[in-house]
């Protein structure tokens, strides 16, 4: 019966996400879809953009991390909002200088064509594997605690999961994205907040006093001081910072929606709140997870991990809770998907296929090659969340980082390479830097420190060492001419 009744919630949720797409997706061109004809207001961006960010991983990994890793994520968070700022002052003044659609557009002006293909398959295949992490993430938690009551399979829920952010996707793009994740951004936080403050009133416990016995049991501990570990402070801020510029500054989806703000000013001040918000709002999080600690110590609750927080409000809590978390859980569903296949079909139409630069392609056949590649990265996505299904692997955050290291660190190679040096470079060769970065990091994360005996941990810095292989890269087969856009 409760079952029964989530999942008429979940299908309301989505009806309504369906309205709202018919309302933002009148008239809608390509140009709406590929950047919401610029003329989205930079709150409403800013407010969206906390539920893209956050996704599945924080809502259900990020508390679930507590017990065991205390409150030391905070040092990333830390790294994050100074990570924004370069984002903010840096990143969006040269996009809108050259007025990009899409960002990788920058790598062809400075470089050439080999440089601007490579960094956009390089965005293609990062989000592609993030983007499909957090979505298996949230669908494998309501297939577990909520649908396999019901008798669905997991491929089936995946399958109509898909579908439904197709329909509501399929016309309107970022112009329809900026609408539904400010909607879905409400009720996560929602969700949040109401079960923070249910459990600690359950606990009786006042805010202050939950953080008081979160300090006493070591739980509050943030800052780790041991240079060896990976979770040392400065690794995390600095490797947070980098994690920031190159997963949201240089990353096509979270772009996208800022350059669809209509002046710099607007973007910029879009950027400031929304990573001063962002802190808060991780902060949250961690304090969920202690709470959510404390509740399973005093009700004998085993259960760890990402199964901590939906155990517990599922099974624990009163349903109007366990509802609440429910349209939580799905506001962090959606956007792990909406936005990512938006910008990965906005990315292979301008940066693969070369869709503006062919003015013989009249306006029906860019749509029609347009909702193709919508249907195929749909597809794809399927594909990959059946695939992590068989992994099944528990610790979806720890992936995350480690394929953000990989796949990022060589655009943040070639975006440092073109901003901070005048030299222009052997293009052909760039892709063959961009692969070698990467596969030189691997190596020397696995097998070089045991292979010389050193207890030196390589963890979240993994992103700048590779960008850093690949601006030497880069360096090495620069051309002695000096011309930079």
């Amino acid at each position: 019966m409760v079952s029964t009744l989530f999942l008429s919630v979940i299908i309301g949720y989505f009806l309504v996400l369906l309205g709202v797409a018919y309302y933002t997706s009148k008239n809608a061109t390509n140009e709406s879809f590929f950047i919401g004809n610029k003329s989205s207001h930079w709150a409403l961006v800013a407010f969206g953009m906390i539920g893209t960010s956050l996704s599945g991983v924080t809502f259900v990994s990020v508390p679930g991390t507590v017990e065991l890793a205390k409150f030391g994520y905070f040092q990333v968070v830390l790294g994050y909002f100074i990570g924004y700022f370069v984002v903010a002052f840096v990143l969006l003044p040269l996009y809108y200088k050259l007025k990009l659609t899409s960002i990788y557009d920058y790598l062809g002006q400075r470089f050439g064509n080999f440089s601007y293909k490579t960094g956009a398959l390089f965005f293609i295949l990062s989000r592609t594997l993030g983007a499909t992490l957090r979505l298996y993430l949230v669908i494998n938690v309501l297939q577990v605690f909520v649908l396999d009551q019901l008798g669905m399979n997991f491929h089936l829920t995946t399958l109509i999961i898909l579908c439904m952010i197709l329909l509501y996707t399929f016309k309107g793009g970022v112009k329809t994205i900026v609408w539904t994740d400010t909607l879905q951004t409400f009720f996560m936080l929602l969700a949040l907040v109401v079960c923070v403050f249910y459990i600690i009133n359950d606990l009786g416990m006042s805010f202050s006093e939950t953080l008081t016995s979160l300090k006493s049991s070591g739980h509050l501990s943030i800052f780790h001081t041991d240079i060896m570990d990976k979770k040392h402070f400065l690794k995390q801020i600095i490797g947070g910072a980098f994690i920031t510029i190159a997963m949201t500054g240089l990353d096509q989806e979270m772009m996208q929606k800022n350059i669809s703000v209509k002046t710099l000013g607007g973007a910029q001040k879009n950027m400031v709140l929304f990573s001063s918000v962002m802190v808060l709002v991780n902060f949250l999080f961690l304090f969920l997870g202690g709470v959510l600690f404390l509740y399973a110590s005093t009700h004998g609750i085993l259960v760890k991990g990402d199964d901590l927080f939906p155990t517990i409000a599922l099974n624990y809590l009163p349903v109007g809770i366990s509802l609440i978390f429910i349209i939580g859980l799905i506001s962090a569903l959606f956007p792990s998907a909406d936005g990512a296949i938006t910008a990965l079909t906005s990315s292979f139409c301008i940066d693969i296929i070369g869709m503006q630069k062919r003015p013989d392609w009249s306006v029906e056949k860019r749509e029609r090659v347009r909702k193709i590649v919508h249907l195929s990265f749909a597809l794809l996505f399927l594909v990959m969340v059946y695939y992590f299904k068989e992994l099944n692997n528990k610790s979806i955050i720890g992936i995350l980082l480690d394929i953000a290291g990989y796949t990022y660190g060589p655009l943040l190679g070639l975006f440092a390479f073109g901003i901070l040096s005048k030299h222009k470079i052997k293009d052909r060769l760039a892709p063959i830097v961009c692969i070698v970065a990467p596969v030189l990091c691997y190596l020397f994360q696995n097998y070089v420190p045991s292979y010389l005996g050193w207890k030196y941990q390589i963890g979240i810095e993994l992103l700048l060492i590779n960008g850093l292989l690949t601006f030497v890269g880069l360096w090495l087969i620069k051309e002695n001419l000096k011309q930079g856009v």
